[in-house]
């Protein structure tokens, strides 16, 4: 089970640091232009960069949790990272 629950840790982490980055681009462009749009995504960044926060407190403090709670949370967060990539990649292109 640890190697799963790193695999979690790991894609959290990146995670954190997509959202940091993406809400920086966000933040520049929403100073430019002032959409509305731009806004609903840096509050959006901003929710999704606190849930993998805390999902990381907890993988790395929180006691013993259960094999299949583990597994589960592992494969929403690679979902979840691969999601927030190709997020990353169109809004650098």
């Amino acid at each position: 089970m640890s190697l799963v629950l790193d695999a979690a840790r790991v894609a959290a982490g990146i995670n954190v640091l997509l959202l940091a980055g993406l809400i920086a681009i966000w933040l520049r462009t929403y100073r430019e232009i002032r959409a509305p749009m731009t806004l609903g995504t840096i509050l959006f960044a901003t929710f999704l960069l606190a849930e993998n926060l805390v999902a990381l407190y907890f993988y790395f403090n929180a006691p013993a949790m259960p094999t299949l709670a583990v597994q589960v949370m592992m494969l929403l967060q690679i979902l979840e990272t691969l999601g927030i990539v190709v997020l990353t990649y169109f809004t650098w292109k």
